[in-house]
C-alpha cells in the first residue's frame, strides 16, 4: 500500500467515524449533502475519492473543520 493509499484510507475512515459520532446514518448525511447513498458508501470504502467541494460540504455537515478529516 502506498502512502497516498494509506492517507486516503485514513480519510475514508475519518468520514465514517465523524458521521457516526454525529449520530448520522449514511442516508441522513446524504440528504444533507444532496448525494446518493451509493456515492457516500463508495467514499467511505475507498472506491471513490471525494472532490474538494464534497470534503468541505462533509465537514460543514459534520460540524467539524476539514483538517479533522485528515488527522
Amino acid at each position: 500500500m502506498t502512502s497516498l493509499t494509506t492517507n486516503y484510507s485514513h480519510l475514508a475512515n475519518n468520514i465514517r467515524k465523524y458521521r457516526k459520532k454525529k449520530g448520522l446514518t449514511q442516508n441522513e448525511l446524504c440528504d444533507l449533502l444532496d448525494i446518493s447513498r451509493e456515492h457516500l458508501a463508495k467514499v467511505e470504502t475507498m472506491r471513490r475519492k471525494p472532490s474538494l467541494d464534497l470534503l468541505f460540504r462533509i465537514a460543514i455537515a459534520l460540524d467539524i473543520e476539514v483538517k479533522y478529516l485528515f488527522d
